[in-house]
């Protein structure tokens, strides 16, 4: 089984031909060359989430921990109002990210789980294609394939190690074939991964205008739908 530092080198060699090639070949700015490199190397780590080392959870987190209160920044200032209570809440999000979800993350992973699965590798492209901001589809989408580039190599470089030599004979390990799956062993997972695969595919399908999105209520429909529930039915809390 391939380690950290091989999907690390692997991932990373793919993101500097990602971003040269963004960059010099297809007209992307020297800032999203950089941007599609760096999301493509992070995309190596991306399956080894589940890993009992604990090492790319750590990392992972520690970069998204960082990275979130900065990419949320006018977030933030909406909900915080002034300085202090912003530098509040950026801290606040940072030990979230950083201690909470690595820890919550640990306990649900199973090790060559649904993590190391080719719709696993799209949903991650799709949340990059959704949450990466930008005016034009082409830079979402070019990010999106970054990531899925280096998930790949991870996949791909996961099979191969499956593969060994016991003197002039070829076996396969305990591994072969658990990277690159499109369903687990275990039915719950399947079911989470794929649902989720097909609610992202449309909410993407709908944002890149290939469907028509699904519209969300407005925060005046959902306090009139809270109103015509009957009395008994519904708390009285006002969250609205």
């Amino acid at each position: 089984m391939a380690g950290f530092k091989q999907h690390i080198s692997v991932s990373g060699g793919i993101g500097v031909a990602t971003g040269l090639t963004a960059t010099v070949g297809l007209g992307f700015t020297p800032v999203q060359g950089m941007l599609v490199g760096y999301l493509t190397t992070l995309g190596g780590m991306l399956p080894d989430l589940d890993s009992t080392s604990g090492r790319p959870i750590r990392e992972l987190f520690g970069v998204t921990a960082a990275l979130v209160p900065m990419a949320f920044a006018d977030e933030l200032k909406k909900l915080g109002g002034n300085s202090e209570t912003v530098l509040l809440l950026a801290v606040v999000s940072y030990l979230l990210i950083r201690f909470g979800g690595a820890w919550l993350l640990s306990k649900l992973a199973v090790h060559r789980g649904m993590f190391h699965s080719v719709p696993a590798m799209l949903i991650a492209a799709e949340v990059v294609f959704l949450t990466y901001r930008s005016d034009s589809n082409t830079v979402r989408l070019l990010m999106a394939v970054g990531i899925a580039l280096g998930f790949l190599s991870h996949l791909i470089l996961d099979e191969i190690y499956a593969v060994q030599w016991n003197g002039l004979k070829l076996e396969l390990n305990q591994f072969a074939g658990s990277a690159m799956k499109f369903f687990g062993k275990s039915l719950a997972a399947n079911a989470v991964t794929w649902l989720m695969l097909i609610g992202l595919t449309w909410y993407s399908f709908g944002v890149a205008g290939l469907v028509d999105e699904p519209p969300l209520p407005s925060r005046d429909e959902i306090r009139q739908i809270l109103h015509e529930v009957p009395v008994g039915q519904k708390s009285r809390i006002e969250l609205l």
